[in-house]
């Protein structure tokens, strides 16, 4: 670590009194009763609200304005957190900006010093709790149909870590011309009075504008991009103003997907819905029945952004000495993951479909 980095840390500091007021113990964040709530004495202290209405929601941010886009590939640095209560130094993987000093374990909910990166701007805050991810995890891997029987019943998930994930969200008022060919298809018989499928192609172009609201992209390359495809959506309308209140007792991580490549990879999701769009409306409009060589080209106005932490909880458990991890989403408690699958089972399934088939095939001939 340079000199540098050293001064950078000294300013790293707890945001709000992470005590209670009742023992003196580290307070966490309650995700039943939204409230700041010690776990040893259940003294539970009220969260203030802004006294501007605007700052209890994340505000928009305009995209244009933004002077600091650019990516943090942070998971090999790192930096030193010194504890409020305990005066501990603890070195930290430099995207973890928010955790419990592992000595007197008083939470800390750190900023980092780095100033080349933007700060959260809102939060949604979990609303499952640890157990109910728990009770949410037996009931989907009941439904694995694939699963060996004994991984099931042996599957216990490990502690819950609760985890804030960045993520992006972007609005744009979009303005696509295009220009396609649409088909109509009529049935015609041969000389044999066998019929087959005709298409007659007809040319066509058009205007056509969207408001794309909250348009989300994840801004972390840490997890698993599939599996987070699995646990969401999230409900980012239910958003708080960033207070660090809200993640105290939580990790939380900042982004190593910058603002720019986020919404680079927003421009292409975008454009992929657009095309889908765009697509119904000329089958709609023409009464077609396929869309072929849709070329179109957008233009993006008033675009904004905002910075967003989102609930996840993490956990993983073990069968035939393989680790299996899975995600909880802490806003609606969906799961998804990795589980171990049986291929006496997968083979029995093929081997059902394939006969219903021959049978169904043998019936109809």
């Amino acid at each position: 670590m340079s000199i540098q980095d050293v001064e950078n840390t000294k300013n790293a500091s707890l945001q709000f009194n992470a005590e209670c007021t009742s023992c003196g113990a580290s307070i966490e964040f309650n995700p039943t009763a939204g409230k700041l709530k010690c776990p040893y004495c259940d003294h539970e202290t009220d969260i203030p609200l802004p006294e501007d209405e605007e700052e209890r929601v994340a505000q928009e941010m305009d995209f244009e304005e933004a002077e600091k886009t650019g990516n943090f590939d942070w998971g090999a640095e790192k930096k030193t957190i010194i504890c409020k209560s305990c005066s501990a130094e603890t070195i930290y993987d430099a995207l973890q900006v928010a955790d419990s000093c592992p000595y007197c374990g008083s939470n800390q909910v750190m900023e980092a010093s780095d100033t080349n990166s933007l700060a959260p701007n809102g939060v949604c805050v979990f609303e499952v709790t640890d157990k109910q991810a728990g009770e949410n995890f037996q009931k989907w891997i009941k439904g694995k149909w694939f699963m060996p029987s004994e991984a099931k019943r042996s599957a216990k998930p490990d502690s819950f870590k609760g985890v804030y994930v960045p993520y992006w969200t972007f609005d744009t008022k979009t303005s696509s011309r295009y220009n396609a060919q649409y088909g109509i298809d009529r049935k015609v018989k041969d000389k044999d009075g066998k019929e087959r499928t005709e298409t007659d192609w007809y040319n066509t172009s058009g205007f056509y504008q969207e408001f794309i609201d909250d348009h989300l992209v994840s801004a972390t390359k840490r997890y698993d991009r599939k599996m987070m495809k699995k646990v969401e959506p999230f409900n980012v309308l239910n958003n708080k103003g960033y207070r660090p209140e809200y993640v105290a007792g939580f990790l939380s991580e900042r982004y190593s997907l910058g603002l720019k490549e986020g919404w680079g990879q927003a421009r292409k999701e975008i454009h992929d819905h657009l095309h889908g769009r765009i697509s119904s409306k000329i089958k709609r409009e023409h009464n077609a029945d396929r869309v072929r060589n849709l070329k179109l080209s957008t233009t993006h106005d008033d675009i904004t952004y905002k910075y967003l932490m989102l609930p996840i909880w993490l956990s993983s458990f073990t069968f035939n000495n393989k680790i299996y991890h899975f995600m909880v989403n802490g806003q609606t408690g969906k799961v998804g993951g990795d589980v171990p699958t049986s291929p006496l089972r997968v083979t029995i399934a093929i081997l059902a479909v394939a006969t219903l088939l021959f049978i169904l095939w043998y019936f109809f001939r």
